[in-house]
């Protein structure tokens, strides 16, 4: 039975990857088959073996294995130097097979990483991928890696488990990453937009049937519920009938998970966008003491939890709206819907719950018009020194946008700015940048008192070089584990001057070049910084750092604000976090919404952006992206996110994080491939971008007046007279009132 299990694992590795026997592979030796010829432990001893652990350890395939042993810390392991094996700018699959052994060590995180040294002796290690291997089975560990530069050396090892561990490596190939051809764009057939696939969600029977419990939980019908639809499904639906007024009362509750549940599995549909809505109360229950509760309406898709929004109640006749999305990109097995959340003992109350596909297509429709309110003008031009003749020769005017004004900007890593091609497209197709990870106080001074802000100088100089605005990301991050080790360790006073110290780093170095700042990043999800040094410190750092730089604007910036997914960064939340920083004297400038989103609904991204326009500050857009297998879903899943930010009022500004394959914190997210090649969504991307530029055809009118109406930015004008030709450019700035600029043509 073993030997067969192995054998099965041996040929399910071959199918992936070892079919093209025509590629090159890159590491020599790959699997020891001339000893450690090649390769070396990097700070350990690497040995070979025909088996450990008294033969119960064996190699999956050929005959020995390789082993990192007496590793000291993490980094330690097996490497191999490529240099001079690869070529810049074309992305290389990485597949090994490894497993870990070590006294009551079972599990740990193993990771093949670069490490590349450029001709100017700077450092750079890029990751590459990770698997959690284990004592009991090799595992495959893979991914992929470009490099953009000409370094003079670069070594690829594994690294990961803690000390004390050994990494064992069966074998390991690097070869030319074919691309994959990009799906079909889904076909929808019958589907239903709008149509709710959840049944009885009103409980008009006497029995909630198809409504089963999880858990012993009690189930019956009350009523007094809501009858209108939550305000962010009436948004997508529009008009709809009045809901009963029935809800489903859950009783006996002894577990958080447990409720009213549902199977769907029949009646989803693949890369369809579902959108969720219910209204949900808690009651008293027997824990009456505590509130709030979090309500989640979740689903187990093949056994696998799928958040479906969260909303926080607290105890009382009030009900509040919940609402989400999910899309499925793989057929399940097996789809069920179920509401959980609040303590035990505490009644949960649901109603009017609703899920069906959005029409994304029509929303579009509807922001469009709402955009041609927003971000353009009417602007009049009025011609002077016209030829007699021009009732017979009519002057012909060409209006073409050439910029829009609009924010559009991208994360970029120093990485990235070493490839040409990036470059070029980074600068085409961009006006604003932010630095990844460059200026984040874990890379400028990981080691205390040792400064580095090389990377962020070269990637400012780029940016400066090509007229692109950047925003400084950023000067603090409150949530502890992305705090460096030195800082984590310092006393009160010691961290209360290291703060102080990094302010004035950063603020005095860069004064005048950073249009904005993130001053201390997610502080609704962390509280390292306030909770060594008090409520203060947070309004402490934006003042500050308007001191030191007054030019820039302050940003607050948290993530999950825009889709329904978490109740600690909900808008309300997000509110009452800025309120309380002005009322400390914090001179707020805008407020950042990461925007790493999942199967966005227009109507739940707008929710959001409606209640914190109120407070009166810009809204960005900070770190958008958007992940779907399917590069035509992704590409449709941007266009929404597009939209519903240029349509709004509040919001100013949009940041990508990153469009380069392997140059993205999410998978299946870029627009474009590792070597170059704009993929579906990508194209998309820049459709949009096409469709915000705005034209106009036509001829002087009897006024001698051309009028047209245009998207805010910059125009060039052809006036085709009998004389001649005439260029001009001119800028659209917003404003309600029509724009005249006067043209004189009797220079002609």
């Amino acid at each position: 039975m073993e030997k067969n299990t192995k054998m099965n694992l041996v040929h399910d590795f071959d199918d992936q990857h070892y079919t093209d026997e025509g590629q090159e592979n890159i590491i020599l030796n790959p699997k020891f088959e001339d000893g450690l010829n090649n390769w070396s432990g990097r700070g350990c001893n690497a040995v070979l073996h025909e088996s450990i652990d008294g033969g119960r350890i064996m190699p999956l395939s050929g005959h020995v294995f390789a082993v990192a042993t007496e590793r000291k810390a993490t980094w330690n392991g097996i490497e191999q130097e490529i240099s001079g094996r690869f070529q810049r700018k074309r992305v290389y699959e990485v597949t090994a097979v490894v497993r870990i052994s070590g006294n009551n060590i079972t599990s740990e995180t193993v990771r093949a990483t670069l490490w590349v040294l450029s001709a100017n002796q700077r450092e750079q290690y890029i990751g590459i991928a990770n698997v959690q291997a284990t004592n009991k089975d090799w595992v495959e560990l893979k991914g992929k890696f470009v490099i953009h530069g000409s370094p003079t050396r670069v070594i690829l090892f594994l690294e990961g488990p803690l000390p004390g561990a050994d990494i064992l490596l069966n074998t390991l190939d690097v070869k030319h990453a074919r691309r994959i051809r990009p799906s079909p764009p889904p076909v929808y057939e019958n589907p239903g937009f709008g149509v709710n696939i959840v049944e009885n969600n009103e409980v008009s029977d006497r029995e909630p049937q198809p409504w089963f419990t999880l858990g012993n939980c009690k189930l019956s019908i009350g009523q007094g519920a809501p009858r209108t639809l939550p305000p962010m499904a009436r948004d997508t639906l529009g008009r709809h009938k009045p809901l009963s007024g029935n809800y489903i009362h859950v009783t006996n509750r002894t577990q958080t998970w447990m409720g009213p549940a549902q199977m769907l599995t029949d009646k989803l549909k693949l890369f369809l966008t579902y959108q969720i809505s219910a209204w949900v109360k808690i009651g008293v229950g027997v824990t009456s003491g505590l509130s709030p509760q979090n309500v989640n309406i979740a689903l187990s898709i093949d056994n696998q939890w799928v958040n479906g929004g969260q909303v926080e109640v607290t105890v009382g006749d009030t009900w509040h709206e919940i609402g989400g999305s999910f899309r499925l990109e793989k057929q399940p097995h097996n789809v069920m819907v179920y509401v959980q959340g609040p303590a035990a003992g505490i009644d949960l109350m649901i109603s009017g719950l609703q899920i069906f596909p959005v029409d994304r297509r029509e929303r579009l429709r509807c922001l469009k018009k709402q955009v041609d309110q927003v971000r353009k003008r009417d602007i009049i031009l009025k011609f002077s020194g016209l030829d007699d003749s021009c009732d017979l020769f009519p002057y012909i005017v060409k209006v073409k946008q050439t910029y829009n004004s609009f924010p559009v900007g991208t994360c970029i890593n120093r990485t990235d700015i070493d490839n040409e091609d990036f470059v070029d497209f980074f600068t085409k197709n961009f006006n604003w940048a932010v630095f990844g990870n460059e200026l984040k106080w874990y890379w400028t001074e990981a080691e205390r008192g040792k400064l580095n802000y090389q990377d962020a100088g070269d990637m400012l100089d780029l940016c400066i070089g090509n007229n692109i605005n950047i925003r400084g990301h950023c000067i603090f991050w409150e949530v502890e584990s992305t705090v460096q080790p030195w800082v984590r360790e310092l006393n009160k006073t010691e961290l209360m001057n290291a703060v102080q110290k990094r302010l004035t780093d950063v603020l005095t170095r860069y004064k005048g070049k950073f249009k904005h700042y993130d001053v201390n990043n997610e502080m609704l999800h962390g509280s390292f910084y306030q909770g060594r040094l008090g409520k203060g410190v947070r309004a402490l750092m934006f003042n500050i750092a308007h001191k030191l730089d007054p030019s820039a604007l302050l940003f607050v910036n948290d993530y999950h604000v825009e889709d329904g997914d978490d109740t600690r960064s909900s808008p309300e939340k997000y509110i009452r976090l800025i309120l309380d920083l002005e009322a400390q004297g914090a001179p707020v400038g805008g407020i950042g919404i990461q925007g790493h989103i999942d199967s966005p609904v227009g109507a739940i991204v707008c929710s959001a952006l409606d209640k914190l326009s109120i407070l009166g500050h810009p809204i960005w857009f900070t770190e958008l992206d958007v992940s779907s297998s399917n590069e035509y879903v992704r590409g449709e899943d941007l266009e929404v996110m597009l939209w519903e930010a240029f349509a709004h009022p509040a919001v100013e500004g949009i940041m990508l994080w990153g469009f380069w394959e392997l140059s993205m914190s999410r998978e299946n997210s870029n627009l474009v491939e590792g070597e170059g090649d704009v993929n579906e969504a990508g194209k998309r991307f820049m459709e949009v971008k096409q469709e915000w530029l705005s034209q106009s055809y036509g001829i002087i009118n009897d006024e001698s007046e051309f009028i047209f109406r245009g998207y805010h930015g910059t125009y060039a004008i052809e006036v085709c007279t009998p004389a001649g030709i005439v260029l001009k450019t001119f800028v659209v700035k917003k404003g309600d009132s029509p724009l005249v600029l006067s043209i004189d043509l009797s220079f002609l």
